[in-house]
């Protein structure tokens, strides 16, 4: 009897799909092996290591150089938009901070093992909350090639094991930079399957990482759009630290001082319109419109920026186009921006809450009290009073890196750093005490 014409075909996708289950499983075997050597291994031998990376990555510049070239190229030839090229593009200033960034993470407060409470009970039991590893972090991101280098580098500061699953824009990138953290971990005595990179663009492999690699996996961190972050969160079979879109206000109140207010809302737009950070919605109070909407308006148009505007700042300027409702809910990540007036202090909170990503969102103002009030009513991961939104950045917290910025509420928010990426447990000690 003749077999059926797609059998082979059919035959060979499951045989494909089979052999990727097993690359993947094997991947989290080996993850959780290195993560109990980590989670035993002395503060100075991950330093050591995080040093030897940092050198490693500062070595292997023109290889990374070369890797991300043909990425870019790739993206190019696909029509990729230019704020994508943006996020994908490495030049040297960028590895230089990837290695600093790794530098500053060596020399970060070793988290593990450090005593976050103690207290004794009247029986004399002897009670100790202390930091530990979280296991095996599964970080999965798309475009940005430095999210192998911060991600990594943040796992293992805090005794975690990582596997990465990058964008397929930015595979040759990553396998990269890669290369240069396994050389620096094996160069300190430490395993390399520490830190893994999935080595294929199949998009299966993402599904068997939020599936859990057969138990290997703890955590997920998406680093990415919309749709990567809803994806992860309708599938994942793991604890996810979300990381929703960007959708970053810069609210421009009564009291504020024009040329603070220039200077920031410029910054917090069009320093890097590609980055989760950046400013998508500018809020003006209505009792400063006659002063400040029209100077800022003209300064964000003519630096290349196209505004979206309500009726008020259509009229202050006829190069601002209409906004429509979906305006006020769009993560741009490019030189555009939406404009609307707004009448006061809770008006713009209102605006804030109901259209915000609960990310970062900036005051401008001279006012205290107002101040006080933003920095307590807004509901973001993030609040600042007279500052750039591209603050939103864990090496500007002083963290080193970070993973993401978490938008969620339990155990991480804001930007995942170190102290983010661990867990505790309780020790405690007695002397044949028994319970009644």
């Amino acid at each position: 009897m003749t077999a059926p014409a797609n059998t082979a075909p059919t035959m060979t996708a499951a045989a494909a799909r089979a052999d990727l289950d097993g690359l993947m499983l094997d991947i989290g075997a080996r993850a959780r092996a290195a993560a109990k050597i980590l989670a035993l291994a002395p503060a100075a031998q991950k330093d050591a290591a995080l040093r030897a990376m940092a050198q490693a990555l500062r070595a292997a510049t023109p290889d990374i150089l070369a890797a991300n070239a043909e990425d870019m190229a790739q993206a190019r030839a696909n029509g990729t938009t230019g704020s994508f090229l943006d996020r994908l593009e490495l030049t040297p200033a960028r590895i230089e901070a990837m290695a600093a960034g790794l530098d500053v993470v060596a020399g970060l407060p070793d988290p593990i093992g450090s005593v976050l409470a103690a207290w004794t009970r009247p029986n004399g039991l002897a009670f100790e909350r202390v930091r530990v590893p979280i296991g095996v972090i599964g970080v999965i991101y798309e475009s940005r090639p430095n999210v192998t280098a911060d991600a990594g580098a943040l796992c293992l500061k805090a005794g975690n094991a990582a596997i990465l699953r990058g964008g397929s824009e930015s595979f040759r990138s990553a396998a990269a930079i890669h290369r240069a953290l396994a050389q620096g971990l094996e160069e300190a005595g430490l395993p390399a399957d520490a830190i893994q990179i999935v080595p294929t663009r199949d998009r299966a492999a993402v599904g068997a990482m939020l599936a859990g690699l057969g138990g290997a996996i703890d955590v997920i961190v998406p680093r990415g759009g919309k749709g990567l972050v809803a994806r992860v969160q309708a599938e994942a079979r793991v604890p996810v630290f979300a990381h929703l879109e960007g959708i970053c206000h810069v609210y421009v109140h009564a009291a504020a001082d024009l040329d603070i207010a220039k200077t920031v809302v410029l910054n917090a737009k069009m320093r890097r319109t590609g980055i989760c950070g950046a400013a998508e919605t500018l809020l003006v109070d209505r009792a400063v419109v006659a002063t400040h909407l029209k100077p800022l308006i003209a300064m964000l148009l003519e630096a290349g920026c196209a505004v979206r505007g309500d009726e008020t700042v259509q009229a202050v300027d006829p190069r601002v186009t209409p906004a429509t409702e979906a305006d006020w809910s769009t993560e741009y990540l490019d030189a555009i921006i939406s404009a609307k007036v707004v009448d006061g202090l809770d008006a713009a909170i209102a605006h804030i809450e109901r259209y915000g990503s609960h990310h970062t969102d900036a005051i401008l103002t001279e006012d205290a009290a107002a101040a006080e009030r933003f920095l307590a009513e807004v509901d973001s991961a993030i609040v600042l009073v007279n500052a750039s939104t591209q603050f939103a950045d864990g090496g500007e917290f002083g963290f080193g890196a970070e993973i993401g910025i978490a938008t969620g509420k339990l155990h991480a928010r804001g930007p995942v750093g170190v102290e983010q990426l661990t867990s505790f447990k309780y020790k405690v000690r007695g002397h044949g005490q028994t319970r009644a």
